[in-house]
């Protein structure tokens, strides 16, 4: 069997030359068959030999077979993180500048003098276990099988872009524009999907790779292509034709994060201080990687409209040192992804500062359950967190209940400093009571913030009011930070029910589930559309919590964040008095209040000549035809922009580059620029070859929703249902020869997770028909559906099940060679993975279930949950108890493991709650851990049987 180093995460062998730089495993351990239970030896196995027992007798349990799946035929091995042939890269890129894989572009024969690779071991060598034959050739390479071909493969992966042919000097003019169409992109592997199933590890491959010419960029950086974490493109070789795409029926667009983190110093990008900003006269193009250099290195050509510019003096001189630099050192020419500082006249006025205005719902709803409490405590305790490096931070409160509370901090230095609180009743034109004061400035009032802060929960502690004016309270705000711009942070539990943008309860629940449940999903009330567009012309950004146990109209309230740049956060039925609650609120509200901003910014995408951006999904409102307008922008979306083919492309790769201006929250004007290149194609073959699933997805999640707002629920599932029937229809006809006999569903390997994510997007509690959805639920879902990035919108559409009873050893416990804990490998959401006797973990990135079976062993229950009977287990939100033992140390990690988001190189405050279910428990909590599990039928919706079914009767058709 396998040596015992094949646990690696890593898909490559333990003697990888790279393997320092291997920065993330992505995250599957290679699990080995088990041992008959006869063999274990004494020592850390023993416990594990306990709660799985029986699975040993009947080689049931979810990971006894390699990964839990059916080896249909030998085709295809789970744990082999390669399907396809795609060969197993790290998810995560190492940091810039950092060599990375890929050698020449001929990718040399694998275990070579030079390839870099070690020769294939003859079993789990190369990837874990056998992956599919054939391997992923190299450009004219020719087919070499197993892992052989797909090291080889690996040779040619290029992660950020192509190194140059040796002996290229930089600064050559390049025949870039003449230089042949590169001879072999991406391979298409059509599979079947009835017989070779899905494997959910497939949706943590990197994108297929984009193969550029060789020479496309002027240096030889490997950093000179955008990294997919910032730019996906749904397709990496682009149709040079419209009708070619239209032929196609793949969707071309871009889903664009540009920030990865929460804050700079986990995700640094290069950054260009000299002030030095080259740019197209003409397209307005940032000087970039896959520019051409003419006449002497004075003038440059445009990479996206073949003008001539000329080099800025300045280009090659240092003023700081007053010495001249070397131009091909400079970060804008090997990166794709750089942050200018800015001059004077990318500001239409100075710099504005960090503008924070609470408003606090101080109703009986929100001081009854602590809210009031809890977050004036989480401001105190954060107020260090809150950016504030150039000391020009404001900050204003105001409180909400049937009239308007405004509060007049004093600066430290005045002598009889008390806070004044100003109550204004007349709700129709909010007055200022005073025009200063109302925002400080945090450093030089922060001790009269802190006190503020420490007595704002007991001036309202006996508030019996019920009403809310929100809206009013909203204008006021608006009328406050408007000369400045800024945030306006929302903490409210109570449905806005006087003055302005007043909304009624309009929820019914005899229209939930029928063609009428729509309605509930548009806004109550012209104001708060109206009221955002006006907030976004004037920088003021609004983001809302949002906490009521009854109906709240998340569905109108969500539009202000929608318009401005902000985004919902919602909780359900949230109460102090549940620590778990308040821990929760606490964390999120706090990394919310630390995380860097940007602010006054826009965001616009060029390319190149032919193409054009038609239309962007997201929070931001779209100021002109190309132009997406972001009061504030957050760390913690993503957006989706498609992109038409106007005229056909000529060249042999085409570029899009993304801009964003902003301000930093330390009061830098700075643009940071993402350039990503891709091959360009007259073959559909390639086209298909070269999809990204994950991309495509994404892009569909952000229509869904748009369709779902504007023609319905029903609409909505029905356009992913056809689409995907139009899309296998479409590739059997063009590509898979017609009639392929068997009776099997043709689909290329790259993109055989399409029914499965299109399922799970039919499905998700945003858009699955439903009699039982409230409104509120649905419509904070349908915000994460449009917002998300894209790694955590794939756990959300798709979640993560891991059987932990039978995890492999390595599981639970730093990788040796990375220190980042392993997790065991992903199952497939479906209830034919879960054995009565185990323990399961299903996580969708905003909730956690700890799935207990009704058969589970005591010793099990004692060693993770400190009980010995399950009767007497706690259900429902919980934590884990810190064990000394080492299964709960390892169930711990897994767990705080599952919800790391930075190891997936996006930022998010959330922080999931954990609900322990037991099987034979509440059954209400049990169904929703089960709506969970995507290929099992539930409530309205088919199992993944059926819906294969269903796919394959139609495309026959």
């Amino acid at each position: 069997m396998a040596a015992p180093h094949d646990g690696y995460g890593q898909g490559y062998a333990p003697a990888d030359p790279y393997a320092q730089q291997s920065p993330v495993q992505p995250g599957f351990a290679a699990t080995s068959p088990p041992p008959p239970a006869g063999q274990e030896h004494e020592g850390g196995k023993k416990k594990k030999r306990g709660y799985a027992a029986q699975a040993y007798d009947f080689g049931a349990g979810a990971n006894s077979a390699l990964g839990g799946q059916p080896q249909a035929g030998g085709a295809f091995q789970p744990p082999a993180p390669a399907f396809g042939g795609y060969a197993a890269q790290p998810e995560v890129q190492p940091g810039y500048g950092a060599p990375q894989y890929g050698g020449q572009v001929g990718g040399a024969q694998p275990g070579s003098a030079g390839s870099g690779y070690p020769a294939p071991a003859p079993y789990g060598g190369g990837v874990g276990y056998q992956a599919p034959d054939p391997g992923y050739p190299g450009p004219g390479a020719p087919l070499a099988g197993g892992v052989g071909g797909i090291t080889q493969g690996m040779g040619q992966m290029n992660v950020g872009g192509q190194p140059p042919l040796p002996g290229a000097q930089p600064g050559q003019p390049q025949a870039g524009q003449a230089a042949a169409r590169p001879a072999v992109l991406n391979q298409l592997y059509p599979t079947d999907l009835l017989n070779q199933p899905f494997n959910v590890a497939e949706l943590d491959l990197p994108p297929p790779p984009i193969i550029l010419p060789p020479n496309s960029s002027v240096t030889p950086s490997p950093d000179a292509n955008c990294p997919p974490k910032y730019v996906r493109s749904t397709l990496n070789a682009v149709p040079t034709t419209h009708s070619l795409l239209k032929k196609s029926k793949l969707p071309f667009a871009l889903v664009i994060q540009p920030y990865t983190s929460l804050h700079d110093v986990d995700d640094p990008v290069p950054i260009v201080q000299d002030q030095v900003i080259s740019r197209c006269r003409r397209c307005r193009s940032y000087i970039n990687p896959y520019v051409t250099f003419l006449d002497h290195g004075h003038r440059w050509r445009c990479n996206m409209c073949n003008l001539t510019n000329d080099v800025p003096q300045a280009f090659d001189w240092d003023a700081a040192a007053q010495k001249s630099v070397d131009r091909w050192q400079r970060p804008e020419l090997n990166h794709a992804v750089v942050e200018f500082v800015a001059p004077q006249e990318y500001m239409v006025r100075p710099p504005q500062p960090l503008v924070y205005l609470f408003l606090f719902d101080v109703s009986y709803a929100s001081v009854s359950c602590g809210l009031l409490a809890t977050s004036a405590r989480t401001i105190l305790d954060s107020l260090n967190r809150i950016p504030n490096a150039d000391r020009r931070t404001r900050v204003g409160f105001m409180a909400v209940d049937s009239s308007l509370h405004y509060f007049a901090v004093p600066k430290d230095s005045e002598e009889s400093g008390e806070t004044q609180m100003l109550v204004v009743s007349d709700l129709d034109e909010p007055f200022l009571p005073i025009p200063q004061e109302l925002l400080v400035p945090l450093s030089e009032s922060r001790l009269s913030v802190e006190k503020f802060l420490q007595q704002l929960p007991t001036m309202f502690q006996n508030n019996q009011s019920n009403g809310s004016c929100m809206g009013s309270a909203l204008r006021a705000g608006h009328k406050l930070i408007s000369p400045l711009g800024g945030k306006i942070t929302v903490i409210t539990a109570s449905l806005p029910n006087v003055g302005y943008g007043k909304l009624e309860m309009r929820e019914d629940k005899k229209l939930l589930g029928t063609s009428k449940e729509s309605s509930l999903l548009q806004t109550g009330n012209s104001f708060y559309k109206s009221f955002a567009v006006e907030c976004s012309k004037n920088q003021v950004s609004i983001d809302m919590f949002l906490f009521s146990s009854q109906y709240q109209d998340v569905a109108s309230l969500s539009n202000l964040p929608r318009y401005t740049g902000g985004q919902t956060y919602f909780y359900p039925g949230w109460n102090a008095g549940r620590s778990e609650d308040a821990i929760k609120f606490a964390t999120e509200f706090s990394d919310y209040l630390s995380a860097e901003i940007g602010l006054e910014a826009v965001l616009r995408v060029r390319a190149t000549t032919g193409l054009r951006m038609s239309t962007f999904y997201g929070n931001f409102f779209n100021r002109s035809s190309d132009l997406c307008a972001f009061p504030a922008f957050p760390r913690d979306q993503s957006y989706v922009v498609e992109v038409a083919i106007d005229e056909s492309l000529t060249k042999n790769f085409v570029c899009m580059q993304t801009a964003v201006l902003h301000t930093t929250s330390n009061g830098e004007r700075r643009i940071r620029v993402m350039t990503l290149a891709l091959p360009t194609t007259t073959n559909l073959a390639d086209v298909y070859a070269s999809a990204d699933q994950c991309a495509i997805t994404t892009y569909f999640s952000h229509k869904a929703v748009e369709r779902s707002l504007s023609s319905g629920l029903e609409a909505a599932r029905d356009a992913l249902q056809s689409k995907l029937i139009e899309l296998l229809q479409t590739f059997k006809k063009e590509l898979a020869g017609g009639n392929m006999g068997g009776g099997g569903l043709q689909f290329p390997a790259n993109l055989r997770g399409l029914p499965v994510l299109f399922l799970g997007l039919i499905k998700n509690v945003g858009l699955r028909k439903s009699a039982q959805i409230p409104t509120d639920l649905r419509s904070a879902a349908l915000c994460q559906l449009s917002t998300l990035p894209l790694p955590l919108l794939m756990q959300y559409i798709y979640p993560r099940l891991y059987s932990l009873h039978d995890m492999p050893d390595n599981a639970g416990v730093p990788d040796p060679e990375t220190g980042l804990i392993v997790l065991p490998p992903p199952l497939n959401l479906s209830s034919e993975r879960i054995v009565p006797y185990g323990l399961y973990l299903i996580d969708d990135g905003q909730t956690q279930f700890l799935w207990v079976g009704r058969e589970a062993v005591p010793q099990l229950l004692a060693d993770v949950f400190d009980v010995s009977d399950r009767t007497k287990l706690k259900v429902g939100k919980s934590t884990l108890p810190e064990l000394d033992n080492d299964f709960n140390e390892r169930i711990r990690a897994v767990l705080q493991k599952s919800k790391d988001y930075r190891s997936r190189s996006v930022g998010s405050i959330v922080v999931p709650h954990l609900y322990v279910i037991r099987e034979d428990g509440d059954p209400s909590l049990k169904l929703w851990a089960q709506t969970l599990l995507v290929e099992d039928r539930a409530d309205q919706g088919m199992s993944f049987q059926q819906w294969m079914g269903v796919l394959r009767e139609k495309v026959v058709q």
